[in-house]
């Protein structure tokens, strides 16, 4: 093939290309308004349905209501009792546990176990923790 039909035939599939970029690209952005407009149309279907409206009210209105009744209990006499019982048992709770893992730190520096027999003949396991603490800062005069 000589140069002047290869640069005729380089021009023609060039012009080939070209062709199908613009037909597609045309399509794509037929294919986009349209997606755009029936997107618009659901939107509107779901905007203009009363039912939807009423039910979304309605869930609304029991949120509120939800919301009142939460705001009696938590004001009521027995609510306010629990609440401070769960409050004392909780520091309770964390001093136990302060105090039964010194205990069992130092059953396993003594033993070298990770677990005990219980009085009824029980066996507990247990596990040793570390926990760093954050960097001291050494403090400066000014």
């Amino acid at each position: 093939m000589d140069e002047a039909a290869a640069s005729d035939q380089l021009a023609e599939t060039l012009t080939s290309l070209q062709n199908l970029i613009e037909k597609h690209a045309r399509e794509l952005t037929r294919i986009n308004s349209e997606l755009k407009e029936k997107r618009e149309s659901m939107k509107s279907v779901f905007e203009n349905d009363v039912q939807l409206e009423e039910a979304k009210a309605e869930v609304e209105r029991q949120n509120v209501a939800l919301k009142e009744r939460k705001s009696q209990l938590q004001s009521d006499p027995q609510v306010t009792s629990l609440k401070v019982d769960i409050a004392e048992l909780n520091e309770q709770k964390k001093e136990l546990e302060e105090t039964l893992s010194n205990h069992l730190v130092n059953y396993h520096a003594l033993t070298n176990s990770t677990s005990f027999d219980t009085s009824d003949g029980d066996q507990w396991e247990f596990n040793i923790k570390a926990k760093i603490k954050g960097k001291k800062m050494e403090k400066t005069d000014n």
